[in-house]
């Protein structure tokens, strides 16, 4: 007996809902931080550790997952999330420092879960359409993030309410997309009492984190997902400082986060037309050299140009990441665990670049080092990249060893 999924259509509608609550529990705050900040008289310090403190989880499950003996369904994962961001977003409405930061917390918690999920899912419900699901995936996270960070405010006004109100009311759409997703995960957990048990995960674990082509796909993941928040974090300083005002530059980081999701929606449409993925691997980083090129150094009034090179590079490169999970895997169990794995030990790769480039412009006073550094690391996204975009699966008995990869880990494919 198996549980009855929804058709097509239906899967990608419930994957959508899931998609467009995983980022605005973040990305609205930022409109409303200084209010945050000065109600409860946060340090400069203390307002920027609500918005980094969930990204810096937001692999957290992936660490946690290859110790587990059995791997939780890829359905409960998703209603477990979504329950947890719903609490993380009302916990942190309460009127105390500490429910606020801790909210902050389960909510990067809860996403880290969703964002492992996800993956699984598309590799097992949509197998022929990898890179079309995963790239209207993005395209829903990215759209939900956009449109919280854009209607908060006008949200509060509209009420005349405080910061509360339009952060609260992100539970909404979170809770909807976890109850529907509970009918599928009781029939999944009823057709699992009657199905043959499957492999422990760890073996499955082990047999992942041992494979050169999963750290290949880890290590792309999590560089793309470094210069994205290299992007996130100090475009609009860079604009500054060559002249822009403030609101200008914010406009710079919206017009390039926008065009990424016309940078997602276009792999699926050029994955067609190529036999492998390396072709995609190298538009991302010639599109990211040329927009970083362009923004740091190009005539200031042809900024808007190299945002959108920028945000069609990074478009293209997140859903590409994204794509590599399910493409890679064998089966959805692999899928899971290479999920977990690329998400969580890339996030933590990708927290180190916003640190590493702002250390780098407080030691050299301007920004031709640091974006010197960013454009070395763009051509050392390439190479694991180029290793990860030709047609394997992990536990292939052609791939290789991870001592013989470009990613400089060692170990053995187990037979």
């Amino acid at each position: 007996m198996t549980a009855r999924r929804p058709g097509p259509a239906g899967s990608l509608l419930m994957i959508v809902l899931v998609a467009v609550s995983l980022r605005p529990a973040i990305a609205a705050v930022g409109p409303v931080l200084t209010e945050i900040s000065d109600e409860f008289r946060l340090s400069g310090t203390a307002a920027g550790a609500l918005t980094t403190l969930p990204l810096l989880f937001f692999g957290a499950y992936g660490l946690v997952a290859p110790f587990l003996r059995r791997a939780p369904r890829a359905e409960t994962l998703l209603v477990s999330a979504m329950a947890l961001l719903v609490a993380g977003l009302l916990l942190r409405l309460l009127d105390a420092p500490f429910p606020l930061f801790a909210g902050s917390l389960v909510a990067g918690i809860a996403i880290s879960i969703g964002n492992i999920a996800v993956p699984s899912i598309i590799k097992r419900d949509h197998p022929t359409r990898i890179t079309t699901v995963t790239a209207v995936y993005t395209v829903a996270v990215t759209s939900g993030a956009s449109l919280s960070s854009g209607l908060v405010v006008p949200v509060e006004n509209l009420f005349d309410s405080s910061w509360r109100l339009p952060l609260g009311l992100l539970a909404i759409p979170a809770a909807l997309a976890g109850l529907l997703w509970v009918p599928r995960a009781r029939r999944a957990a009823h057709a699992a009492r009657s199905a043959p048990r499957p492999a422990s995960s760890r073996g499955v674990a082990a047999m992942v984190w041992r494979s050169g082509l999963a750290w290949n796909v880890t290590v792309f993941m999590g560089v793309q997902s470094l210069l994205a928040y290299v992007v996130l974090g100090w475009l609009p300083t860079i604009c500054q400082s060559r002249g822009m005002d403030e609101t200008s530059a914010g406009f710079v980081l919206a017009v390039s986060a926008a065009v990424q999701a016309v940078g997602s929606l276009a792999v699926p449409l050029l994955a067609r037309r190529t036999r492998d993925q390396r072709p995609l691997v190298l538009t991302t980083a010639t599109l990211s050299l040329l927009g970083f090129i362009g923004v740091t150094w190009a005539p200031i009034g042809t900024v808007w140009v190299w945002a959108v090179v920028l945000g069609l590079g990074q478009g293209i490169g997140f859903a590409t990441a994204l794509s590599f999970i399910g493409l890679r895997a064998h089966d959805a169990q692999v899928a899971a665990q290479l999920s977990g794995m690329a998400q969580g030990v890339g996030y933590v790769i990708a927290a180190l670049g916003p640190l590493a480039v702002g250390a780098l412009h407080d030691a050299t006073g301007g920004w031709s080092v640091p974006i010197a550094c960013v454009l070395g690391v763009v051509l050392v996204m390439a190479v694991p990249g180029l290793a990860a975009g030709r047609n394997r699966t992990v536990g292939d008995p052609a791939e290789p060893p991870p001592d013989a990869v470009n990613t400089g880990f060692s170990g053995h494919i187990p037979e």
